[in-house]
């Protein structure tokens, strides 16, 4: 069973960065692929990015392309996200999750089998 810990929630002035990680327990990510999802208050739960832990492939939802950036650290088992110019539209709680690879990426919710806690992130305006 994989278990994923995301931390770097927090409250932050429009404009401003923040960085999320998700740490995994497991021996190797190299057949997975990780998400990060966000859900606002009174929303539905996004997609914000994905990332193919073998090769670093990425993917982007169009409301954070050239502000936020996916990574990973295969020897550490964790993804990184890195976020900038922060809006107040950017709040809620992220959450990662991961599925298996086997040849496509597919970002969507509904192909995660993993689910972190998730980790709340407030943009004042």
């Amino acid at each position: 069973q994989l278990q994923l810990v995301e931390s770097g929630g927090g409250l932050v002035q429009s404009g401003g960065s923040l960085r999320l990680s998700c740490a995994a327990s497991a021996s190797s990510l190299d057949y997975y692929y990780i998400g990060w999802f966000r859900q606002a208050p009174g929303k539905e739960r996004e997609g914000v990015s994905c990332i193919i832990m073998r090769d670093g492939i990425t993917a982007y939802a169009d409301s954070v392309k050239g502000r936020f950036t996916i990574s990973r650290d295969n020897a550490k088992n964790t993804v990184t996200l890195q976020m900038t110019s922060l809006k107040f539209d950017d709040t809620g709680v992220y959450y990662c999750a991961a599925a298996s690879y086997l040849s496509t990426l597919d970002c969507r919710e509904v192909a995660m089998n993993y689910w972190g806690k998730g980790t709340l992130v407030i943009v004042s305006s």
